[in-house]
C-alpha cells in the first residue's frame, strides 16, 4: 500500500485532471487556487489545490460560471469553512432549481404553440389543395 503524493507540478496536475496547464494558470489568476512556490519560483501543489480544481472542474461541467463557483467554494486565500460551502452550494442549487422548472414551463408553452401552429398550417395546407 502506497501513500497518496501530496505535491504535484502543474504539468502532473493537469494530466490528472485532463486540462491543460494554462487553465490551471488562469484559476490561479482569478484567485480560485494558490499554489505554493519553490525557492525557484516553480508551482507546487497541495491536494487541497488539487480538490478545489476538480470542484471547478466540476462546477463548470454543470454549467456555473467562474463567478458562482468563486462564490461557492470561495476565494483560495479566505477563510472559507466546510459549512459555509455546503451553505452556498446548496443556495446554488436551489437557484438552479428554480431556473429549470422556468426552462420547464417555457419549453411546454412553445411546444403547444408548436402544436397549434402545425395545426393550422395543416388545415391551411388542406384548404388550398
Amino acid at each position: 500500500m502506497g501513500t497518496e503524493k501530496e505535491i504535484f507540478t502543474i504539468s502532473e496536475l493537469a494530466a490528472q485532471l485532463d486540462i491543460s496547464p494554462s487553465s490551471i494558470r488562469f484559476y490561479e489568476d482569478k484567485g480560485l487556487i494558490k499554489p505554493k512556490r519553490t525557492k525557484g519560483n516553480q508551482r507546487i501543489y497541495t491536494l487541497k489545490n488539487r480538490a478545489r480544481l476538480k470542484l471547478i472542474l466540476r462546477g463548470k461541467r454543470f454549467g456555473a460560471s467562474l463567478d458562482d463557483i468563486a462564490e461557492i467554494i470561495g476565494a483560495e486565500n479566505s477563510e472559507f469553512t466546510e459549512v459555509k460551502q455546503i451553505e452556498n452550494s446548496l443556495k446554488y442549487i436551489e437557484l438552479k432549481f428554480k431556473e429549470i422548472e422556468k426552462h420547464q414551463e417555457e419549453i411546454i408553452l412553445f411546444k403547444q404553440d408548436l402544436e397549434s401552429l402545425k395545426e393550422k398550417l395543416d388545415e391551411r395546407l388542406k384548404n388550398l389543395e
